[in-house]
């Protein structure tokens, strides 16, 4: 189960980017790495930079595997049998890690994502999946926030959606402004979480109480 599970988060990489055009080679990227070695001053010859390179790219294609990936896929199986249950599904803390657009630098915290289902669940699992899929590409907080809601909302048509991501962002704790241990919260609501705020007190109670 756990091999399935890991050939599932790293598949093939295609070979289009999402911009229509055609992915530059391994050996291109490899190139670009030393260019930049060669940048901030470093000898990309040197013994301990030969295999940097490659290393790197490598490791691009797990930090940015979420743009292989697509949600549809893995929300496109749902289960009937859950009964009278009528109320929403909640899953706290979940952690990821993400980088920013604007620099290319980490930012990492929870995610917490709550839906009314209608009818039908999803596994668990794969709200995490979902999370895990838009954190591992570029983007803003917010636009992580908005993805993931979007994407419920669209596959499994529940009555309602309520995300929040609280967030470190090492932009602004490394460089800038130099400002450890700040966070960035974000939320975002669709259907009887919108429209009924008492939902939404609730999913927030049921976090900060940790009830």
């Amino acid at each position: 189960m756990a091999q399935a599970d890991t050939e599932e988060r790293a598949p093939k990489l295609e070979p289009v980017a999402r911009s229509g055009k055609p992915r530059p080679s391994r050996a291109e990227a490899e190139a670009a790495i030393r260019t930049l070695l060669a940048y901030i001053g470093e000898n990309p010859s040197r013994e301990g930079l030969l295999d940097t390179p490659s290393r790197v790219v490598k490791s691009y294609d797990e930090i940015y595997g979420g743009y292989q990936l697509d949600a549809e896929d893995v929300l496109d199986r749902t289960f009937g049998e859950i009964g009278s249950f009528d109320d929403f599904v909640l899953l706290r803390d979940i952690p990821f890690h993400s980088h920013c657009e604007h620099h290319m630098v980490p930012f990492f915290g929870k995610a917490h994502v709550a839906y009314f289902p209608v009818e039908r669940v999803v596994g668990i699992s794969k709200i995490a999946r979902v999370v895990d899929l838009f954190a591992r590409r570029l983007q803003t907080q917010e636009h992580l926030t908005s993805q993931i809601v979007t994407a419920l909302d669209d596959a499994l048509k529940p009555r309602g959606v309520a995300v929040m991501i609280e967030a470190e962002h090492m932009c602004m704790s490394m460089r800038g402004i130099l400002k450890p241990g700040v966070t960035t919260l974000t939320s975002q609501f669709t259907g009887a979480f919108r429209d009924d705020p008492a939902e939404q007190v609730r999913f927030i109670t049921l976090l900060r109480g940790r009830i």
